[in-house]
């Protein structure tokens, strides 16, 4: 009955032109409105804003000019070592003295460097081909240490030279990180067997390229005579002793800022 008297008053005045017609809610127009304005905003900041992103990856303290395993050229029993490890040997110098069957001979280094490994000791027998010592090689002592970091092959295209670069040394975490800044890009991959043959160190490498080849980077440490290790540190002083080369580290290399709206163009 109730539906019946509205219907009848419905056909009475089929038009209702003196009521406001509601378009929209406020709570509706309130939401289109923030919508509008963080759409808005969004398209300024793909456009004029920036996004910073760091590519991470394992490296050593090392000097630019690598290292090399000495082998002996002959078979026979060691007798004398003249250098211990740590210390520097010119190029030429004696290293090892093996007695053979035609008489003693004695095995010099190729190129001056420091002495990271002596395998031989005194009393082995070597045979013809082994390993007996391993050098980095350097001019002098005042040498200045690099870090050499083993990038991904897939992000090595994306780090620019002059790149910001923050190393992690371990042991030194309460004293902040070692700065540096990218002075060469590798210009492709190396295999383990190229980083061993650079570190003179098949563990290392294996480590380092463990996944894939790795491209290399050299990174240049920034110079700060104020501190104990003579580089620059995060924090005012660094560490209160100086640094060593073939010490492991860790770095993030800090890329070129990117605006958003570049990750949508081809």
């Amino acid at each position: 009955m109730q539906f019946r008297q509205q219907a009848l008053s419905k056909l009475q005045s089929p038009q209702e032109l003196d009521l406001p017609v509601r378009l929209a809610r406020p709570q509706g127009v309130l939401a289109l409105a923030v919508t509008v304005v963080v759409m808005a905003a969004a398209c300024v900041w793909a456009v004029t804003g920036s996004v910073n992103s760091t590519l991470k990856a394992s490296g050593i303290l090392t000097y630019g000019r690598g290292s090399y395993v000495l082998q002996t050229p002959v078979t026979g029993q060691v007798t004398r070592v003249y250098v211990t490890e740590g210390q520097r040997a010119a190029a030429d110098a004696p290293l090892l003295k093996i007695r053979t069957e035609q008489g003693d001979r004695v095995v010099r280094a190729i190129d001056a460097g420091r002495v990271t490994a002596l395998v031989a000791r005194i009393g082995a027998v070597v045979t013809t081909g082994a390993d007996v010592a391993t050098l980095e090689k350097t001019s002098s002592a005042h040498d200045p240490l690099l870090a050499m970091v083993y990038v991904p092959a897939t992000g090595a295209a994306t780090v620019p030279a002059g790149a910001r670069v923050d190393l992690t040394v371990p042991g030194t975490q309460d004293h902040g990180v070692l700065r540096g800044r990218v002075k060469a890009v590798g210009r492709a991959p190396q295999t383990r067997r190229q980083v061993t043959d650079f570190l003179g160190d098949g563990e290392l490498a294996a480590q380092f390229t463990r996944g894939g080849p790795r491209v290399p980077v050299l990174v240049q440490l920034t110079r700060d005579a104020a501190t104990k290790s003579g580089y620059a540190w995060s924090t005012a002083d660094g560490p209160p002793y100086p640094l060593t080369s073939m010490t492991p580290a860790s770095g993030a290399v800090h890329l070129a800022a990117q605006r958003p709206i570049d990750w949508l163009l081809p």
